[in-house]
């Protein structure tokens, strides 16, 4: 689910006809005087974070000038909060209230149904106002084959106490703010408080709205740039990791970062899960050890290599980790062998500087340990690879020694990429390219690539590797980047294939 901020949350209301305050975001002071400047009159800055009580919290700060809103809002956006610098800021026009309401909506999994939540009494300490008089909170199923009814938006306006046009008024309110919901497919959302102004309007002072992650994409006017749930702005690396995910559903790629203020000895481990469960008892056991977790990276459900080399890619560009930990559900249906070439491309490609530990439990896992442990003396650092059989205890004791045995290189040899001679060219779904040099091939004598091909998309032109299918094909999908061709090529051939995958945003290692 994606959680949207104030702003966002308010362009789902206006859409829906429900009237807000004047105003809108800023991210800089010079923008929160322009923006009290266009409402003319005092106005309310509020910090863009998702947290209740934001008054308690000095997040919200009231302004009589425009002066007063840039200096507010300037606090606000060099304020640090839960570690986090706030990146935007709302200047609205400041409401005179004569009365606050309660207006929310969750998708009950035990109603089957969305359930409308209504209380007369709104505002700062609702929680504790509900759980005080369970009374003042009144609940709707909703049939979604015929949506919120009139009499039964009434009828909820009659049990809070409401009478008359204000009942009338409340009542088609109601209506309007479940179309706002349905429409924008909410999996939760509120209005707190909704207020009723000294003229008699009803104003959305304050909501929040949680999307189905999986809506998003039907949902462009709603800028949200990446659908995850976060409660702070994300970081570059997860901006990059949703690039790579948002385009490419094979298999899953959840990247976000637990830590980011840890340097070199602190113990931090870039952790890469492989099967959600197995994932979090690995953690577990890394906790237990003592060590910092600086990401979480799931790649599960058949992805292809060319995704676990990124997800590692990402993994290993964070400075100052001191191991790299992956592990799963040791039970996993996908093909093993894809992700320990992913892996060991991107250890190659950077190249690895701290020790791996690598529990790769699942199908073909014999055959990914084997893949791994070859790859050893092909960059600085070890790497310890681990099947179903050993336990995550056992890996994360594995994982304290080599790091208490390692001394990372000074300035690593980066990997020479070699020249095609003859190249022989075609791009991947991704965006890849792989490259044989033809001048290379035909003196090779294992044709490793073709016959480690999962695919089957290569076939020998002579002594020459080339596509048995169109170039457009191969990037259309029917190159399944398994990265067999340069990672066997270069291990049992001749070494004259490369993949190139880029990773847009993230700086590329150095080669000779």
């Amino acid at each position: 689910m994606v959680k949207l901020h104030e702003y966002q949350s308010k362009v789902i209301l206006r859409r829906a006809g429900i009237r807000t305050p004047k105003g809108g975001a800023v991210i800089t002071a010079g923008e929160a005087r322009a923006m009290a400047i266009g409402i003319g009159s005092p106005v309310v800055v509020k910090a863009q974070v998702f947290v209740t009580g934001r008054a308690g919290k000095h997040l919200i700060h009231f302004a009589d000038s425009p002066d007063d809103a840039a200096d507010a809002a300037d606090r606000l956006l060099k304020q640090s909060f839960d570690g986090l610098t706030m990146d935007c800021a709302l200047v609205e026009e400041r409401v005179k209230i004569e009365r606050e309401f309660y207006v929310g909506l969750i998708i009950d999994v035990s109603a089957r149904a969305p359930v409308l939540i209504f209380s007369p009494v709104g505002g700062s300490g609702i929680e504790e106002i509900a759980a005080a008089h369970p009374d003042q909170v009144i609940r709707q199923p909703i049939d979604i084959r015929h949506g919120l009814r009139d009499f039964e938006a009434r009828d909820m306006c009659r049990q809070a106490g409401l009478t008359g046009k204000l009942m009338l008024q409340v009542s088609q309110f109601l209506m309007q703010f479940y179309e706002a919901a349905r429409s924008s497919e909410a999996r939760a959302a509120e209005i707190n408080p909704l207020a009723l102004t000294a003229s008699g309007d009803l104003l959305a002072l304050d909501a929040r709205f949680t999307v189905d992650d999986y809506a998003v994409f039907r949902h462009p006017e709603l800028n949200i740039d990446i659908a995850r749930e976060f409660d702070r702005p994300p970081t570059k690396l997860e901006r990059i990791a949703w690039d790579i995910e948002k385009s490419d559903y094979r298999g899953t790629f959840y990247f976000i970062q637990m830590e980011t203020n840890f340097t070199k000895g602190q113990r931090a481990v870039g952790f890469h899960g492989n099967g959600g469960g197995g994932a979090m008892i690995s953690m577990d056991a890394l906790f237990a050890r003592g060590f910092k977790i600086a990401n979480f990276v799931d790649t599960s459900g058949n992805p292809p290599a060319s995704k676990v080399y990124r997800a590692a890619r990402l993994i290993l560009s964070q400075t100052g980790i001191d191991g790299y930990f992956l592990s799963g559900s040791g039970v996993a249906s996908q093909e093993q062998y894809h992700s320990a070439r992913g892996l060991v491309k991107a250890f190659m490609d950077v190249p690895l500087n701290v020790p791996a530990v690598i529990r790769i439990g699942g199908n073909g896992e014999e055959q990914a340990i084997e893949i791994l442990h070859r790859a050893n003396g092909s960059f600085p650092a070890p790497v310890e690879a681990y099947g179903r059989d050993t336990t995550p205890d056992d890996c994360t004791a594995r994982m304290d020694a080599l790091i208490a045995s390692y001394t990372p290189v000074d300035n690593p040899t980066p990997r020479t990429v070699p020249t095609a001679a003859e190249p022989y060219r075609f791009e991947t779904v991704t965006g890849g390219t792989i490259t044989y040099d033809h001048a290379v091939c035909q003196t090779c004598t294992t044709k490793a690539c073709v016959h480690s091909c999962d695919p089957k998309i290569l076939s020998l032109d002579g002594d020459k590797p080339v596509l048995n299918i169109s170039r457009e094909d191969a990037k259309r999908g029917g190159c399944t980047e398994c990265l067999a061709c340069e990672v066997e090529c270069y291990f049992n051939g001749a070494r004259g294939a490369y993949i190139t995958l880029p990773i847009p945003g993230l700086e590329e290692p150095a080669h000779a």
